[in-house]
């Protein structure tokens, strides 16, 4: 199983003709189902979401966060780890506005 590393990472539905940050997400953790022992990715969002209080963590399994998906008729990973440094450092600045302890 791939455990993704903490980090910064687009969602398969981000646009770079839109806000650099659209769909964009911080993944800050692996969490493990006290019970049956499945895996979870706790991730939140870098954007504002309607109808959703912020700030907010999500929880996935981490197959879906790790699978690939059909997207516009090509197959493509579900999320893509950010590595660009200018990119980092403006998601780190929205990351300190929007959840205010980190």
């Amino acid at each position: 199983m791939e455990i993704p590393e903490n980090g910064f990472y687009y969602h398969y539905k981000h646009d770079d003709a839109k806000d650099f940050n659209n769909y964009s997400y911080e993944v800050t953790g692996i969490g493990l189902h006290s019970e049956n022992k499945d895996v979870f990715v706790i991730y939140r969002p870098l954007y504002e979401i309607e109808d959703l209080a912020q700030p907010i963590s999500f929880v996935r399994p981490i197959e879906l966060f790790t699978d690939e998906v059909k997207y516009h008729d090509t197959i493509v990973p579900h999320f893509t780890k950010i590595t660009d440094p200018e990119l980092i450092a403006k998601l780190e600045e929205i990351k300190k506005e929007m959840y205010l302890l980190s």
